[in-house]
């Protein structure tokens, strides 16, 4: 664990304090950031640094008394929503979670952190550095039918494309979920996130997901509270669901051989949403578990170490309208 302090002060002698406190758990990068309310752009001070791995999340906390302010942050051009820190024997603030991406480029970028409280605006720029993930080389042997496509599928699976962008381009405003992030189902790993396949021979897009191989029929539980967003039955995903839990973030669920849920439906952490199937283009009965954050292909395995006790969106905002 490191801990960097930067003190300045502007033109108003209002004095800027910040602390950040960076240590890893499992495939989560955690970033504590503490500063004073109601500050000037002109007491803004750059130079923390923060650091992650592709497919990795990094959590960012921002001390601020104010739950009514407007706390929101910019990274690589993907705007990332903050919201207040749940947990009540922390310090009042806001976190938020930033992805990196499976391919993001590696080397140093900008995260800027907007706080506006009570008409007083400042901007706490960060350095993050994002580091090269070691993944796996996957050979896979498959029907050619299955791996090179004709003209009509290659229509289809672009058309289907759309439909994923189209259905997704629009967050959900809320934090939906609040417990802790669940394996959707028990099994063996046999897809390992960011892996390169090369499917008879033909290097294809890193795996952005996990695999995991279980009984047919085998019920797939909801990762954390949620909306359904998009249930599917496509070309290389098969039968899949996808839950918006708010904020940017998304699980999808692929390769099922039911879908039990619709879309719009709120479903709850742990309920079943589908069952393990091999549907698409599958070499047998697995579950393809996938997450993005706002935009950004994140490996699923780095939600189960979010280990904060989040409450309900209606809890925070009981806490908010609180003297």
């Amino acid at each position: 664990m490191s801990t960097i302090s930067v003190t300045g002060t502007s033109r108003w002698r209002i004095r800027f304090r910040a602390v950040v406190r960076v240590w890893g758990v499992g495939g989560v990068c955690l970033c504590l950031v503490g500063g004073s309310a109601g500050l000037s752009p002109a007491s803004d001070r750059a130079g923390e640094q923060l650091s992650g791995t592709q497919g990795q999340i990094l959590v960012v906390k921002v001390v601020e008394a104010d739950l009514r302010a407007d706390v929101s942050g910019t990274f690589l051009g993907r705007a990332v929503p903050f919201f207040p820190d749940p947990r009540p024997e922390e310090p009042v603030g806001y976190m938020g979670l930033i992805g990196l991406d499976l391919q993001e480029k590696p080397g140093m970028h900008v995260l800027l952190v907007d706080v506006n409280s009570q008409g007083h605006t400042r901007r706490v720029p960060f350095r993050v550095h994002v580091d090269k993930g070691t993944f796996p080389i996957q050979h896979l042997t498959l029907p050619r039918e299955k791996v090179d496509l004709d003209e009509a599928s290659l229509s289809r699976w672009k058309a289907e494309q759309q439909q994923i962008r189209e259905a997704l381009e629009t967050d959900s405003l809320r934090r939906l979920w609040g417990s802790r992030f669940l394996e959707p189902v028990q099994g063996v790993r046999t897809g390992v996130f960011g892996s390169v396949r090369v499917m008879n021979g033909q290097p294809r897009n890193p795996h952005n997901g996990i695999d995991i191989a279980a009984p047919l029929g085998t019920e797939v539980h909801a990762s954390s509270e949620a909306v359904v967003r998009l249930t599917v039955d496509h070309l290389f995903s098969g039968k899949g669901v996808y839950l918006d839990h708010g904020l940017g973030l998304y699980t999808m669920y692929f390769h099922l051989s039911e879908v039990l849920v619709e879309e719009g439906e709120t479903v709850r952490a742990g309920q079943t949403v589908g069952k393990v199937g091999a549907t698409g283009r599958a070499s047998g009965p697995h579950l393809h578990w996938g997450a993005k954050l706002n935009g950004a292909r994140i490996n699923p395995e780095a939600l189960l170490a979010l280990t904060a006790p989040y409450r309900s969106h209606e809890e925070l905002n009981e806490r908010s309208r609180k003297p």
